[in-house]
Protein backbone atom coordinates (compact mmCIF):
# COMPACT_ATOMS: atom_id res chain seq x y z
CA UNK A 1 0.00 0.00 0.00
CA UNK A 2 1.58 3.25 -1.14
CA UNK A 3 0.48 6.83 -0.77
CA UNK A 4 1.52 9.94 -2.64
CA UNK A 5 1.33 13.13 -0.60
CA UNK A 6 1.36 16.48 -2.40
CA UNK A 7 2.21 19.37 -0.09
CA UNK A 8 1.96 23.00 -1.14
CA UNK A 9 1.04 26.47 0.00
CA UNK A 10 1.47 27.50 3.62
CA UNK A 11 1.32 23.85 4.73
CA UNK A 12 4.73 23.33 3.15
CA UNK A 13 6.31 25.81 5.55
CA UNK A 14 4.25 24.88 8.62
CA UNK A 15 6.12 24.03 11.80
CA UNK A 16 3.63 21.16 12.24
CA UNK A 17 4.66 19.48 8.98
CA UNK A 18 7.71 17.49 10.21
CA UNK A 19 5.80 16.13 13.20
CA UNK A 20 2.74 15.16 11.18
CA UNK A 21 4.83 13.48 8.48
CA UNK A 22 6.92 11.82 11.17
CA UNK A 23 3.83 10.32 12.79
CA UNK A 24 2.58 9.03 9.44
CA UNK A 25 6.01 7.56 8.61
CA UNK A 26 6.34 5.89 12.03
CA UNK A 27 2.93 4.31 11.59
CA UNK A 28 3.81 2.96 8.15
CA UNK A 29 7.50 3.39 7.20
CA UNK A 30 8.36 3.21 3.53
CA UNK A 31 4.74 3.63 2.47
CA UNK A 32 4.66 7.09 0.91
CA UNK A 33 6.53 9.72 -1.02
CA UNK A 34 6.12 13.50 -0.97
CA UNK A 35 5.69 15.80 -3.95
CA UNK A 36 6.15 19.47 -3.15
CA UNK A 37 5.21 22.76 -4.74
CA UNK A 38 6.93 26.08 -4.35
CA UNK A 39 4.83 28.54 -6.28
CA UNK A 40 4.95 31.28 -3.66
CA UNK A 41 8.75 31.18 -3.55
CA UNK A 42 8.97 31.19 -7.35
CA UNK A 43 6.66 34.21 -7.54
CA UNK A 44 8.64 35.99 -4.84
CA UNK A 45 11.93 35.54 -6.68
CA UNK A 46 10.34 36.40 -10.03
CA UNK A 47 9.20 39.72 -8.61
CA UNK A 48 12.65 40.39 -7.19
CA UNK A 49 13.94 39.94 -10.74
CA UNK A 50 11.35 42.38 -12.10
CA UNK A 51 9.13 39.65 -13.57
CA UNK A 52 5.39 39.32 -12.96
CA UNK A 53 3.95 35.79 -12.46
CA UNK A 54 1.10 34.78 -14.77
CA UNK A 55 -1.37 31.91 -14.38
CA UNK A 56 -4.21 30.27 -16.31
CA UNK A 57 -6.62 28.05 -14.31
CA UNK A 58 -4.07 27.65 -11.53
CA UNK A 59 -1.18 26.69 -13.83
CA UNK A 60 1.86 28.91 -14.21
CA UNK A 61 2.87 30.38 -17.57
CA UNK A 62 6.61 29.72 -17.81
CA UNK A 63 8.92 31.51 -20.25
CA UNK A 64 12.41 30.21 -21.01
CA UNK A 65 13.78 32.88 -18.67
CA UNK A 66 11.31 31.77 -15.99
CA UNK A 67 12.31 28.13 -16.49
CA UNK A 68 15.87 28.75 -15.35
CA UNK A 69 14.52 30.31 -12.17
CA UNK A 70 11.89 27.58 -11.65
CA UNK A 71 14.50 24.84 -11.96
CA UNK A 72 16.76 26.60 -9.46
CA UNK A 73 14.02 27.37 -6.93
CA UNK A 74 12.05 24.10 -7.02
CA UNK A 75 14.80 21.51 -7.40
CA UNK A 76 17.41 23.50 -5.51
CA UNK A 77 16.21 25.89 -2.85
CA UNK A 78 12.74 24.55 -1.97
CA UNK A 79 13.55 20.86 -2.30
CA UNK A 80 16.70 21.01 -0.21
CA UNK A 81 15.17 23.24 2.47
CA UNK A 82 12.31 20.77 2.87
CA UNK A 83 14.64 17.75 2.92
CA UNK A 84 16.87 19.42 5.52
CA UNK A 85 13.86 20.27 7.71
CA UNK A 86 12.49 16.72 7.56
CA UNK A 87 15.89 15.09 8.13
CA UNK A 88 16.43 17.29 11.20
CA UNK A 89 13.13 15.92 12.54
CA UNK A 90 14.39 12.34 12.16
CA UNK A 91 12.87 11.47 8.79
CA UNK A 92 15.12 9.69 6.22
CA UNK A 93 14.29 12.25 3.51
CA UNK A 94 16.05 12.20 0.14
CA UNK A 95 15.46 14.99 -2.36
CA UNK A 96 15.08 14.26 -6.06
CA UNK A 97 13.43 15.98 -9.02
CA UNK A 98 11.43 14.62 -11.91
CA UNK A 99 14.57 15.02 -14.00
CA UNK A 100 16.55 12.52 -11.92
CA UNK A 101 16.73 9.18 -13.76
CA UNK A 102 14.05 10.57 -16.08
CA UNK A 103 11.44 10.00 -13.38
CA UNK A 104 8.89 12.39 -14.94
CA UNK A 105 8.68 12.94 -18.70
CA UNK A 106 6.39 15.74 -19.84
CA UNK A 107 5.19 17.46 -22.99
CA UNK A 108 4.51 21.19 -23.37
CA UNK A 109 0.88 22.07 -22.63
CA UNK A 110 0.76 24.81 -25.25
CA UNK A 111 4.10 26.43 -26.17
CA UNK A 112 2.40 29.57 -27.49
CA UNK A 113 0.22 30.08 -24.42
CA UNK A 114 2.09 28.40 -21.54
CA UNK A 115 5.71 28.40 -22.69
CA UNK A 116 7.82 25.87 -20.77
CA UNK A 117 4.91 24.56 -18.68
CA UNK A 118 4.25 20.87 -19.24
CA UNK A 119 1.91 17.98 -18.51
CA UNK A 120 3.27 14.54 -17.51
CA UNK A 121 3.19 11.89 -20.22
CA UNK A 122 5.17 9.15 -18.44
CA UNK A 123 6.58 8.34 -15.01
CA UNK A 124 9.45 5.92 -14.43
CA UNK A 125 8.86 4.89 -10.83
CA UNK A 126 12.04 2.77 -10.38
CA UNK A 127 13.98 5.40 -8.45
CA UNK A 128 11.05 6.14 -6.14
CA UNK A 129 10.42 2.42 -5.56
CA UNK A 130 14.10 1.77 -4.84
CA UNK A 131 14.30 4.61 -2.33
CA UNK A 132 11.16 3.44 -0.53
CA UNK A 133 12.40 -0.16 -0.46
CA UNK A 134 15.69 1.03 1.05
CA UNK A 135 13.84 2.86 3.82
CA UNK A 136 14.11 6.40 2.48
CA UNK A 137 11.41 9.03 2.10
CA UNK A 138 11.51 10.47 -1.45
CA UNK A 139 10.82 14.21 -1.59
CA UNK A 140 10.15 15.12 -5.22
CA UNK A 141 10.40 18.41 -7.10
CA UNK A 142 7.95 18.50 -10.05
CA UNK A 143 10.47 19.64 -12.67
CA UNK A 144 10.34 17.19 -15.58
CA UNK A 145 12.36 16.12 -18.61
CA UNK A 146 10.80 17.21 -21.90
CA UNK A 147 9.68 14.29 -24.03
CA UNK A 148 12.08 13.75 -26.90
CA UNK A 149 14.67 16.25 -25.60
CA UNK A 150 17.97 15.29 -24.01
CA UNK A 151 18.44 18.23 -21.65
CA UNK A 152 15.35 20.44 -21.82
CA UNK A 153 13.27 20.81 -18.65
CA UNK A 154 9.59 21.60 -18.22
CA UNK A 155 7.75 23.11 -15.26
CA UNK A 156 5.00 20.69 -14.24
CA UNK A 157 2.23 21.72 -11.88
CA UNK A 158 2.84 19.87 -8.60
CA UNK A 159 -0.71 18.51 -8.50
CA UNK A 160 -0.36 17.06 -12.01
CA UNK A 161 3.02 15.55 -11.10
CA UNK A 162 1.62 13.99 -7.92
CA UNK A 163 -1.31 12.47 -9.83
CA UNK A 164 0.98 10.98 -12.48
CA UNK A 165 3.30 9.52 -9.82
CA UNK A 166 0.34 8.08 -7.92
CA UNK A 167 -0.89 6.34 -11.08
CA UNK A 168 2.60 4.94 -11.82
CA UNK A 169 2.92 3.60 -8.26
CA UNK A 170 -0.63 2.15 -8.29
CA UNK A 171 -1.08 4.18 -5.10
CA UNK A 172 -3.82 3.38 -2.65
CA UNK A 173 -4.27 7.11 -2.00
CA UNK A 174 -3.30 10.50 -3.36
CA UNK A 175 -3.55 13.17 -0.67
CA UNK A 176 -3.40 16.86 -1.54
CA UNK A 177 -2.40 18.80 1.58
CA UNK A 178 -3.72 22.34 1.22
CA UNK A 179 -4.24 25.56 3.19
CA UNK A 180 -7.96 24.84 3.64
CA UNK A 181 -9.86 21.94 5.20
CA UNK A 182 -10.95 20.73 1.75
CA UNK A 183 -13.36 21.84 -0.95
CA UNK A 184 -15.84 24.39 0.39
CA UNK A 185 -19.35 25.14 -0.87
CA UNK A 186 -20.89 28.58 -1.49
CA UNK A 187 -21.35 29.15 2.24
CA UNK A 188 -17.84 28.09 3.17
CA UNK A 189 -18.92 24.70 4.51
CA UNK A 190 -16.70 21.67 3.93
CA UNK A 191 -17.89 19.22 1.27
CA UNK A 192 -16.91 15.82 2.66
CA UNK A 193 -17.49 13.90 -0.60
CA UNK A 194 -17.40 15.51 -4.03
CA UNK A 195 -18.49 13.90 -7.30
CA UNK A 196 -17.09 14.86 -10.68
CA UNK A 197 -20.31 16.39 -12.01
CA UNK A 198 -20.76 18.48 -8.87
CA UNK A 199 -17.15 19.61 -9.06
CA UNK A 200 -17.67 20.76 -12.65
CA UNK A 201 -20.76 22.70 -11.56
CA UNK A 202 -18.85 24.47 -8.77
CA UNK A 203 -16.12 25.42 -11.25
CA UNK A 204 -18.71 26.69 -13.72
CA UNK A 205 -20.30 28.89 -11.03
CA UNK A 206 -16.91 30.23 -9.93
CA UNK A 207 -17.11 28.70 -6.45
CA UNK A 208 -13.94 26.75 -7.26
CA UNK A 209 -11.10 28.38 -9.19
CA UNK A 210 -7.34 28.75 -9.51
CA UNK A 211 -5.28 26.27 -7.46
CA UNK A 212 -8.26 24.25 -6.18
CA UNK A 213 -9.47 23.79 -9.75
CA UNK A 214 -6.06 22.37 -10.69
CA UNK A 215 -6.24 19.96 -7.74
CA UNK A 216 -9.64 18.69 -8.81
CA UNK A 217 -8.52 18.17 -12.41
CA UNK A 218 -5.44 16.28 -11.23
CA UNK A 219 -7.40 14.31 -8.67
CA UNK A 220 -10.01 13.03 -11.09
CA UNK A 221 -7.24 12.16 -13.56
CA UNK A 222 -5.66 10.06 -10.79
CA UNK A 223 -8.93 8.25 -10.09
CA UNK A 224 -9.34 7.57 -13.80
CA UNK A 225 -5.81 6.16 -13.81
CA UNK A 226 -6.61 3.65 -11.08
CA UNK A 227 -5.52 5.40 -7.86
CA UNK A 228 -7.51 3.97 -4.95
CA UNK A 229 -8.80 7.25 -3.59
CA UNK A 230 -8.08 10.96 -3.61
CA UNK A 231 -8.52 13.46 -0.77
CA UNK A 232 -7.91 17.15 -0.21
CA UNK A 233 -7.28 18.26 3.40
CA UNK A 234 -5.07 20.20 5.77
CA UNK A 235 -2.05 18.60 7.47
CA UNK A 236 -4.54 16.81 9.73
CA UNK A 237 -5.27 14.46 6.84
CA UNK A 238 -1.78 12.96 7.08
CA UNK A 239 -2.83 10.94 10.12
CA UNK A 240 -6.64 11.22 10.05
CA UNK A 241 -7.98 9.22 7.11
CA UNK A 242 -11.44 10.81 7.45
CA UNK A 243 -10.30 14.45 7.24
CA UNK A 244 -10.99 16.66 4.26
CA UNK A 245 -12.87 16.19 1.00
CA UNK A 246 -13.00 12.76 -0.60
CA UNK A 247 -13.17 12.94 -4.40
CA UNK A 248 -15.39 10.33 -6.00
CA UNK A 249 -17.03 9.42 -9.30
CA UNK A 250 -20.26 8.81 -7.38
CA UNK A 251 -22.71 11.72 -7.06
CA UNK A 252 -22.07 13.89 -4.02
CA UNK A 253 -24.62 15.15 -1.54
CA UNK A 254 -24.31 18.88 -2.23
CA UNK A 255 -27.76 20.48 -1.67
Amino acid sequence: MKRVIKIGGRAQGSTDLPGRLGSAWSASPGSFCVVHGGGDKISEIQRRAGLEPSFVDGRRITTRQDMELVRMVLSGLVNKELVSCLFAAGLPAVGISGEDAGTITAAPIDPAGFGRAGKPVAVRSNLIDNLLSAGYLPVISPVAVEEGASSEALNVNGDDAAAAIAIALSASELLFVADVTGVLDDSGKLITALGQAEAAELVERGVISHGMRAKLEAGFAALTGGVGRVRISTLEGLTDTTAGTLMTFAPSLIP
